[in-house]
């Protein structure tokens, strides 16, 4: 018996020697996270995101994404995917067909005034795919730093494209997949996320801002003049000026968001569409000054690590983060809702991190 008791107690000594000092990807930073309000206020709970139309987009998950436009009369959607494919589906019939393949992990998507499809792919950078289906890299790199995990991006009037490197620290393609990449990023907390600017003029990319907890939505502000930036691990929407007599300031416009805020979007009525992909985690926020015990959660097995919570959300809001509406589902019943597209057909197309179809609903009045 005094033999089981010291075997018992080596492996108990074994398993809290792993728990507290096995070496870990992550290097927690303390920060102070901002109280957690929930779900009151402009954020009281509804249904209204519940019940989605799903709409089929062929063999593949994770639509990131979606862009429109008009090709000889019909409206065609474009959705990104977690599985390098790129497909195209006729809004009306509902066909789908391939438009490219990126070799890596498709995610923002926006057509610039050619009818290029403009594509932030998480494992291979800035990409422009043509209407025929040829993808070119425009970047993955500034100056010697490369671009590990392009995200988000939109474009102004002159063709500069605004688009996120959620993190430079934890590339997306080096942790093999985006989600892994993210929860490395957010755990640390370490702000190395940024907004990049590529300028196909004379093929330059620049620094817009960095110092972001992954840097993630990205949408051309109201009067072209800045731009709007989803900053996930701080639950935050940042307006970023890139010209005119502000250029180079920032503020912040919408705090303390009860989710994980994700994809932006531009709406028809000019405002924007926020998605928020998940509820805040608890754990996150209580040990928000403790890196140690985040060390600690890390080195659990998968099954006992803190775990998102699916909350459909998308947030309704005008330029300057004043909220005019919001869209739920409490169930989550359509996981991992990253955003919201509306080309004009009278239909609010819902995009998700993780489905393997496309959500979508009439447009609320």
């Amino acid at each position: 018996m005094k033999r089981v008791f010291k075997i018992v107690g080596l492996l108990a000594i074994v398993l809290l020697a792993y728990l507290f000092f096995w070496p870990v990807p992550v290097d927690p930073v303390s920060w102070d996270a901002p109280e957690d309000k929930g779900y009151i206020g402009d954020f009281a709970p509804n249904t209204k995101l519940a019940d989605l139309e799903l709409m089929d987009i062929g063999d593949i998950h994770g639509p990131e994404d979606v862009a429109s436009r008009t090709i000889n009369g019909e409206l065609f959607l474009f959705v990104s995917s977690q599985d390098g494919l790129i497909r195209q589906i006729n809004a009306a019939t509902g066909m789908v067909t391939t438009l490219a393949d990126t070799g890596g992990v498709p995610l923002g998507l926006e057509f610039d005034a050619q009818n290029n499809l403009i594509v932030a792919d998480a494992f291979e950078g800035l990409l422009s795919i043509s209407p025929d289906g040829k993808v070119t890299t425009l970047t993955d790199a500034i100056g010697e730093s490369p671009i590990l995990y392009a995200d988000d991006l939109d474009i102004d009037k002159n063709g500069v494209i605004y688009f996120s490197d959620a993190s430079t620290k934890y590339g997306a393609k080096a942790a093999g997949q985006t989600m892994k990449a993210s929860l490395l990023e957010i755990m640390e907390h370490g702000r190395t996320g940024r907004v990049l600017a590529y300028d196909p003029a004379d093929q330059s990319t620049t620094l817009i801002m960095d110092n972001l907890s992954f840097s993630n939505g990205v949408a051309m502000g109201p009067d072209d003049q800045s731009i709007l930036v989803n900053e996930t691990g701080e639950y935050r929407v940042h307006k970023i000026w890139v010209a005119g007599p502000r250029k180079g300031q920032s503020e912040v416009i919408l705090d303390n968001l009860p989710g994980f805020p994700d994809n932006i979007n531009r709406a028809p009525d000019g405002n924007y569409y926020v998605g928020l992909i998940s509820m805040r985690s608890k754990f996150l926020d209580d040990a928000a000054d403790s890196p140690g015990l985040r060390k600690f959660a890390w080195r659990l097995p998968e099954a006992m690590k803190p775990k998102a919570v699916n909350y459909g959300h998308i947030v309704h809001m005008d330029g300057d983060g004043n909220v005019l509406a919001t869209w739920q589902d409490p169930s989550g019943s359509y996981e991992q809702a990253t955003g919201a597209h509306a080309p004009g057909d009278g239909y609010l197309y819902i995009t998700s991190l993780s489905e393997d179809k496309l959500g979508r609903m009439t447009i609320p009045h």
